[in-house]
């Protein structure tokens, strides 16, 4: 089998997603997702200028010397751009292969570990009864694990509260929309968000929390302390994790679990975090960190130093992505929790899938390959519309992490 074609799709059914397609001279073919937030024309470039001219005759079989060729042969490593365009190769190579042996992928990587993969959802309110509402809601939708994020008094916006009630979705078209942050009152306010989420909802469900690299190392190990008594699945990404030795500090403090790495691109951003067990739950994505193939490698090193996965699994990643990390899921054996976001309607209708959500779990399903397809009639409905994250700045105009 020989690759003969490759190319990219950038359409937005609700979003933007690049979409690469690798077909080969036996009609399989492949898809990955390259989606980058915000910057989503530079791996759809890296892609096309770059990456899918080596691919040509090559053999989709051999995923790990490609994967080599990529990283290595490019001799720029790493980073978000290079790495979301390895892994949507990746991504899409996994498919082919398990395409061609008539089986899912997470055959390939070893086999079922578990019967279904445990997701967590996003529940928010401007304030803590809206908030209280929205739990209820996702509880009732049969979710085990619910992240929660509240409004904080005093300021008018914050990371994880939407602007509207339904799903929590960031990115905004047009330029970047600014927010404003204060430390101190958010800090006074997350405690009291928990210990009323307890109160009324007891100790049946797994509670999460988004810090969102706001805090200061000292600062995350003080809401860490404070938020003991209500026994979270984890806080997420409290301190910003370019100073890895900044965790020591948090674990020194604080017996409540920490997560990270959502916005990792490879093993060597997380390498010191895992192996001084500074966190417990390592969040880096299918997409953002290499493929499966790379992804893999990281989990198997997290499982030597009791470290569980805890990927990312937000909108901007396409359903192509969401498949890919239900097979790793399904198949790694320090699992530990996968965040969903649904994904709206228009993208659900481009990207026919598998997969599927039921009694707070999802399951990739059990057609051959990824068990993902692109229907590139409708997306070409959908096309491409600039978009941003929002930036954020402290109230005397500073500008801070988001």
């Amino acid at each position: 089998m020989k690759i003969t074609n490759a190319y990219v799709n950038i359409c937005s059914p609700g979003r933007n997603f690049v979409t690469l397609k690798i077909e080969t001279d036996q009609g399989i073919y492949g898809l990955g997702d390259g989606t980058l937030n915000g910057r989503e024309l530079a791996v759809a470039s890296y892609l096309t200028d770059h990456v899918l001219p080596c691919l040509i005759g090559r053999d989709p079989f051999q995923i790990e010397d490609i994967w080599q060729y990529l990283y290595r042969g490019a001799y720029w490593r790493r980073g978000p751009v290079t790495m979301s365009a390895i892994a949507a190769v990746d991504m899409a190579l996994w498919d082919i292969k398990g395409k061609a042996l008539h089986t899912p992928v997470y055959n390939l990587l070893g086999g079922r570990s578990r019967q279904g993969v445990m997701v967590y959802c996003h529940a928010f309110g401007k304030d803590i009864h809206a908030a209280l509402e929205d739990v209820a809601k996702h509880k009732e939708m049969g979710y085990r694990a619910i992240r929660v994020q509240s409004g904080v008094p005093g300021l008018k916006s914050t990371y994880g509260v939407g602007k509207t009630t339904g799903y929590y979705e960031p990115a905004e078209r047009g330029l970047p929309t600014e927010y404003e942050w204060e430390t101190e009152s958010y800090l006074r306010s997350v405690p009291g968000l928990f210990a009323k989420v307890r109160e009324v909802f007891g100790e049946e469900i797994h509670l999460l929390h988004d810090c969102h690299h706001r805090l200061t190392p000292i600062e995350a190990a003080r809401l860490g302390k404070e938020l003991e008594p209500f026994h979270l699945f984890w806080i997420e990404d409290p301190t910003p994790a370019e100073l890895q030795e900044g965790f020591k500090l948090i674990r020194q403090h604080t017996t409540t679990p920490i997560a990270v790495g959502e916005v990792f691109n490879s093993l060597w951003d997380a390498h010191d975090l895992i192996r001084n067990q500074w966190i417990d739950y390592i969040r880096a994505t299918v997409v953002h960190a290499g493929g499966l193939t790379h992804l893999k490698k990281i989990a198997d090193f997290a499982d030597l130093y009791h470290v569980k996965t805890g990927c990312h699994g937000a909108t901007d990643l396409s359903p192509v992505s969401m498949a890919a990390a239900l097979h790793f899921d399904t198949a790694i054996h320090n699992f530990g929790i996968q965040e969903h976001m649904p994904h709206a309607a228009e993208t659900d209708a481009v990207f026919p899938h598998a997969y599927f959500f039921k009694d707070g779990y999802m399951y990739p399903g059990d057609k051959p390959g990824l068990g993902i397809d692109f229907d590139e009639k409708l997306a070409s409905q959908y096309e491409y519309q600039r978009a941003y994250l929002p930036v954020n700045r402290r109230q005397d105009g500073t500008l801070t992490d988001w």
